[in-house]
């Protein structure tokens, strides 16, 4: 005669087990995430001539101009470097990010994305 209540086959040791590790993964993830925060990524355009540096938070923390960069006749190009600087910047930590998350979560990449069920 089947039991009444709980699951078949001892799934409740496994759903606590599951649990636990959920537990394990969310605080790994949130030290990794804290970690980030504090990495700066620079990235560069123009040969050099422009420089922006941006934080695990994604926010600008400092921009660098060589001299020969600031014309005032074409400021039209110095905010296009500046531009391409802070997006490759930005790029680059998400790909940071994105691939000290995969550590964690094993790469499966969003909700339920890699459960057998």
């Amino acid at each position: 005669m089947a039991k009444r209540g709980g699951f078949p086959g001892g799934m409740p040791g496994n759903m606590n087990n599951l649990m636990k590790q959920a537990q394990r993964m969310q605080k790994q993830m949130e030290e990794t995430t804290k970690e980030l925060e504090e990495k700066e990524i620079t990235a560069s355009a123009g040969g050099g001539a422009v420089e922006v540096t941006v934080s695990g938070k994604k926010e600008v923390v400092k921009i660098k101009l060589s001299e020969e960069v600031v014309d005032p006749d074409d400021i039209e190009m110095l905010e296009d470097l500046i531009m391409a600087a802070t997006n490759e910047a930005l790029r680059e930590m998400d790909e940071l990010s994105n691939k000290e998350m995969s550590k964690i979560t094993g790469g499966l990449g969003g909700l339920g994305g890699g459960f057998p069920f």
